[in-house]
């Protein structure tokens, strides 16, 4: 049964940095795009970043291209989220998702609904 298990968040001051893992247990791994999600308290939780699952393909939200970054390392399984010049309204518990049902390396999407497996989350909190 494919899982994926967020790390990596925490408190940090206004323009500071946090790297988010993701790390997925299956072994086809490579075959399916991952996305990065937020949701912020009372808000809709947000689109942030996806990538494909050959790592060819990588599209951001609008509020954090050039800030973030997403990569994979799919030797290890695992998928990341690095996040620079964070700014208060960035808070958020951040999630990973996954697309199991897609065999594509190409593939990726942007779209919440997409996702068929979600990790728990994990809390960054940006202090001004």
């Amino acid at each position: 049964q494919v899982q994926v298990v967020e790390s990596g968040g925490g408190l940090v001051q206004a323009g500071g940095s946090l790297r988010l893992s993701c790390a997925a247990s299956g072994r086809t791994f490579s075959s399916y795009p991952m996305g990065w999600f937020r949701q912020a308290p009372g808000k809709e939780r947000e689109f942030v970043a996806t990538i494909s699952g050959n790592g060819g393909n990588a599209v951001y939200a609008d509020s954090v291209k050039g800030r973030f970054t997403i990569s994979r390392d799919n030797a290890e399984n695992t998928a990341f989220l690095q996040m620079h010049s964070l700014k208060p309204e960035d808070t958020a518990l951040y999630y990973c998702a996954a697309k199991i049902s897609v065999r594509s390396g190409s593939y990726y999407s942007t779209s919440r609904d997409a996702y068929d497996l979600w990790g728990q989350g994990t809390q960054v909190t940006v202090s001004s």
